[in-house]
Formats: structure tokens, sequence, C-alpha cells
């Protein structure tokens, strides 16, 4: 397991449809990930949080064979709302195996399910790993958080990297193509 420290780089004022965000870049020495905060999170319990992957075909070609553009949109609009929350954004296409392993996983994926289709095509089920958040968390000084997801696993997974999820809230999109 390989130990990194996360590192702040950057930030600005990012304007968005769901209002203005902070944006900050973050680097472990070997991927970037960014967080968009909304309100004060300083010193915050129930936090609203949405731990994201990146997601090419959602994201910059618009698919509608996934969930992850409108799961973000949720995300954002309940924090909006809040008027207080973070969203990380982690390199982790591919469920953390890359875009190559999804697009060699299409085939599998009717018939078994994206984690199954991955260990079809080769490749782990879920690769991917949640201490960059759990280090970002700890930066914006974070102390628990409502986890944004329809996951529990990604729950338990933050948990093991000592954050403290004090709920999970399911984000409601329409299903994929």
């Amino acid at each position: 397991m390989l130990n990194f420290m996360i590192k702040r780089l950057a930030e600005r004022s990012l304007a968005t449809k769901f209002g203005i965000f902070n944006e900050i870049l973050y680097d472990d020495g070997q991927k970037e990930s960014i967080a968009i905060v909304m309100g004060d999170v300083d010193g915050g319990e129930s936090v609203l949080c949405r731990v994201h992957s990146h997601c090419i075909g959602a994201h910059v070609f618009s698919s509608i064979e996934c969930t992850c553009r409108e799961e973000m949109e949720a995300a954002q609009s309940m924090i909006q709302a809040e008027g207080r929350g973070v969203i990380i954004w982690l390199d982790q296409e591919g469920k953390g195996n890359g875009h190559l392993a999804l697009m060699q996983s299409i085939p599998f994926k009717k018939e078994f399910g994206q984690a199954e289709a991955y260990v079809r095509a080769g490749y782990i089920a879920d690769a991917r790993s949640y201490r960059s958040a759990a280090q970002i968390l700890d930066d914006l000084k974070v102390k628990s958080v409502i986890l944004l997801a329809n996951s529990a696993s990604k729950a338990d997974e933050l948990r093991s990297e000592s954050v403290d999820v004090s709920e999970v809230r399911s984000l409601e999109v329409p299903s994929a193509a």
C-alpha cells in the first residue's frame, strides 16, 4: 500500500448552475483530485458530501449508458438547497481500472452487471481508493459527513479510512439506458 499525503495546490471561485463553489485542487503525487465546496464546512458535522469518480462517457460525451452526470447534478442540487457541502472528484475512471477496462467490460455488462463485467474482462471488480477523499475531508476540517451515494459500500470504504459517515442519502436519478 502506498503511503501518500494529499497536498493542496490551488483554489478558486467556481460559478456553476447550482451556485458558487470554492474549487480546490489537490495532488497526492500520482493523481490530482478536486473538491468543490459550498458554504462553511470547517469543523462541520453532518456535512453533505459526494465522493464522485471520473466518468469520461457521462461528463465529457453526455453518454446515457450510466447515471454519473445525473448523480453529480443531484448532489450539487442537494448541496445548493442545504447551502453547505462538499463534492470530491477522484480520477478513478472505470471503478479505478481506467477507461480501457471500462471499454473492454462493455460486452459483459448487460449479462453480468458492471462489477462482474470488469472481472470477466480481466480486471478487479472495484479498484477505487477513497484515501484521497478522506485526506481532503481532513484538510477541510470536516468532522462528519452525510454521504450522497447510491451504494452503502462507499460509506464502508470511507469509514475504513477514518471518515465519520453519519448517514447515507440516496441520489434520486433516472435509470441508465
